[in-house]
Parts: structure tokens; sequence; C-alpha cells
């Protein structure tokens, strides 16, 4: 069987991400200012989340009036705008539904703070922000206790990260490290089993001895884990699939192993 963790580079698969590029560098989030949440399930559940500081509520008014048929409690007075006007501040292709808000980066729990009872997903230099938002969304999907990556060389949990999440920041921690590999060895020495994701993986993630508390650990689109991560790993596992493409998408992989995953802890 032929793995499938080796993904194409984004850029291949047809999607332009100067769009992103532009975004995040007119909304940095939490290092230059306030996280910008768009769309509506991103919004709505910051909205839901008392741990959420809001400083500015755009809503259109057929928004604010969704807003007010769902029994929403606001914790900020919001402004009424036109459509063009949210749209303005968000690059062509934001899908905004009639809400944008700017509000504080949630806090993150330490690595030392995180429940050793669980999964956690690591990601070694994913720096496609749909891609790790959308891991996030599978990830609360699944329960996962934390999403764990890099200072540099990771989208920041704003903008399109937000709105791929739909939702998700809310319920599942977004945890940043300076070092990866010291990362690592900091949850090995919490007892968690850290399996990597890699075409070259020794065996199928499914016939992989796994244990709570466990980390799965996922490469970038193209690269793969680097050599470093994969030496810290305790396993390095692939995916075995039966069709004709071998290939999946980062986010589409990091579904299937935590299917597998939770699947095989539960039983």
């Amino acid at each position: 069987m032929t793995p499938v963790m080796r993904q194409r580079d984004a850029k291949q698969g047809g999607r332009d991400h100067r769009g992103d590029r532009r975004e995040k560098r007119r909304f940095r989030g939490s290092e230059d200012g306030p996280a910008i949440l768009y769309g509506w399930h991103t919004v709505k559940a910051a909205l839901d989340n008392p741990r959420r500081k809001f400083h500015r509520l755009y809503t259109t008014e057929n928004a604010a009036q969704r807003l007010a048929e769902d029994g929403m409690k606001l914790p900020i007075e919001p402004e009424i705008v036109r459509p063009d006007d949210i749209a303005r501040r968000l690059s062509a292709d934001a899908v905004h539904n009639g809400l944008l808000a700017e509000a504080d980066a949630l806090d993150a729990p330490s690595l030392e703070e995180l429940p050793a009872d669980g999964i956690v997903i690591v990601l070694d230099q994913i720096t496609d922000p749909h891609n790790v938002g959308a891991i996030l969304r599978t990830a609360a999907a699944f329960s996962v206790a934390a999403l764990i990556t890099t200072v540099r060389h990771s989208p920041e949990a704003t903008g399109a990260l937000a709105k791929s999440a739909s939702g998700a920041l809310e319920y599942v921690p977004f945890v940043t490290v300076q070092n990866l590999a010291r990362g690592l060895n900091a949850l090995r020495e919490r007892g968690f089993l850290l399996v990597g994701l890699d075409s070259e993986g020794d065996a199928d993630l499914a016939a992989t001895p796994l244990r709570v508390p466990l980390g799965l650990v996922l490469g970038a689109e193209g690269k793969g884990l680097r050599q470093l991560t994969k030496a810290t790993c305790d396993h390095v596992a692939r995916l075995d699939v039966p069709g004709a493409i071998k290939s999946l998408n980062v986010s589409n992989a990091a579904a299937l192993a935590l299917y597998i995953a939770s699947s095989r802890l539960r039983g």
C-alpha cells in the first residue's frame, strides 16, 4: 500500500492564497492587535464564550436581527453597518455573513497544564490557515485536548484560520511553542505517546500500538515531518488507503488519523 502523508503544496491544488497574505498583513491577531473573527458560526461561537473579550462588533441589519431571534445576549453593543463596510476590511474572497468582531486572543494553557488523559494534535510548520482551521474543526469534533504548533511558520488564530475553524477556536486550546522538538520532549515527560504521521512510517497507524495520553504529529504540505521531528517521535506511522488516489490533504489526513486513533482507544 502506498501511504497517504505526502501532500501537494496548497498552491498546486489551485487555490490562490494572495488574499490570505493580505488579510494576515492587515489583521495580525494576538501579536499586533486584536483577533479578527468573521462569519456566522465563528462569531456566534465567540459570542457564546464568556472567556472572549470583545473590542468591536460589526453586524449588518439582517445579522443583528438573526442574533436577536436566536436569543443571543451580546457582551458588547454592536455597530450596525452595511455588508460592504465589513467586506472592505477583509480579503476579496472572505465570506463574512454580516458579522465581524475584533476580540482579544484567548489565553492558552502551557504544555504542563494540558490534561494527560486524551489526544493532542501537534503541527510541524503547517502554514495554510485554511488547513489549520479545518484541523481545528475536526479536533473539536473528536474532543481533542489541544492543538499545538510553533510560534513561527504557522498561522495565527485570526482571520481565515478562525473562519475555517467555524467556531472551534472556542473549544480547542490553540497552544504555541518556540521549539517543536523541545515541546514534544515536554509532552513525553508528561507521559504522552508521540506518533508522527509520514509516508515513510514503519507501520500503518491502524496497526501501531496506541495509548493515552497521545500526541498525533502532522507535517507540512509537501515536505511532511522534518527529520528532527521524526526522530523525536516514539513511532512514525503511515495511513494506508485502498483507493486509487493515495494522497490526502493534511486536514483530511488529520481527520482520518483522529478517527482511527479514537476508535482504537475506545476499543
